[in-house]
């Protein structure tokens, strides 16, 4: 269940980096370059490198664990 809802996250967190990168003016491209804006990153999280997946779940644990010492809770809601 953790791990599930880690990726839930780490996609989203990549979904959003993506979006913001976009509305900038990035695209897609074999380099990142910082001149010519373009990422090889700017893909759905599904075609990430596994490496790049690890990145945004390292990002999403980050943040849970955040959450949870800080003092917060995190309850999934049924519907």
């Amino acid at each position: 269940m953790y791990n599930e809802f880690i990726e839930e996250i780490a996609e989203r967190i990549h979904n959003r980096w993506m979006s913001k990168r976009i509305n900038e003016g990035w695209v897609l491209g074999k380099d990142r370059n910082e001149v010519l804006k373009t990422h090889p990153c700017l893909i759905p999280y599904d075609e990430l490198p596994e490496v790049e997946k690890e990145y945004d779940r390292a990002t999403a644990r980050e943040t849970i664990d955040c959450l949870l010492e800080s003092g917060y809770e995190i309850i999934k809601q049924t519907k």
